[in-house]
């Protein structure tokens, strides 16, 4: 049965039975509370922790892009970082395309 359907029998319901119109509330409310609990709020944290991570930054650090190249941060600036890449190239992209550290993933090979 479709929330869609769900709404429109419930004006009936709730002729028939006074008590299942607030049941039914209830529950609509529950299933948001559930979907907030374990969807929106996980997302907020790891968003937050991310936005943590850009502004740590430091010259020096190894990092991956949202494409997945792997560079070194040569510098950096408000909006974006210069990435050096392979020996004396270096590439300039937008803060909020570092995604994570590579230090970590390089130290498990």
């Amino acid at each position: 049965m479709t929330l869609i359907s769900l709404l429109q029998a419930a004006p009936a319901a709730g002729q028939a039975q006074g008590g299942s119109q607030w049941s039914f509330w209830i529950m609509i409310i529950a299933l948001f509370a559930i979907m907030w609990f374990f969807m929106i709020r996980p997302q907020r944290k790891q968003q937050k922790e991310l936005e943590k991570f850009r502004s740590e930054l430091k010259k020096g650090d190894k990092v991956i892009t949202a494409g997945g190249i792997y560079g070194t941060v040569a510098e950096i600036e408000e909006r974006t970082i210069l990435l050096k890449v392979d020996g004396e190239v270096k590439l300039r992209v937008d803060k909020s395309s570092i995604v994570r550290d590579s230090s970590d993933t390089q130290a498990q090979k």
